[in-house]
C-alpha cells in the first residue's frame, strides 16, 4: 500500500483581491444607482437587483462594501452604476 504525500505548506503567492484592483477601499459603504431596466433580463438578475435593495429605476442605495456586495454588483454591471 502506496503512503500518499500531503502538501503542507502554504504557498506564498498573495490571494486575489479585488478591491486593490477597483482602487476602491473595502469597509466602507458604497453607493449604488439603478440606471438600466431589468427587462428581458433573467430571474436571477431581477433578484440581485432587488437584494441590493432597489425598487425603482434612478434609486440610489447605500450598501455597506463587502465581498458580497461587490459580487452581486458585479453581475448586473451592465444595469447599476457605482456613485461616488
Amino acid at each position: 500500500m502506496a503512503v500518499k504525500k500531503v502538501a503542507t505548506e502554504k504557498s506564498s503567492s498573495k490571494p486575489y483581491n479585488r478591491t486593490e484592483h477597483d482602487g476602491k477601499k473595502s469597509g466602507g459603504k458604497v453607493k449604488i444607482k439603478w440606471v438600466v431596466s431589468f427587462i428581458s433580463c433573467t430571474d436571477d438578475m431581477r433578484q440581485t437587483i432587488r437584494g441590493l435593495g432597489l425598487r425603482r429605476m434612478h434609486q440610489i442605495v447605500e450598501c455597506q462594501d463587502t465581498p458580497e456586495t461587490r459580487g452581486m454588483i458585479h453581475k448586473v454591471r451592465h444595469l447599476v452604476e457605482v456613485v461616488e
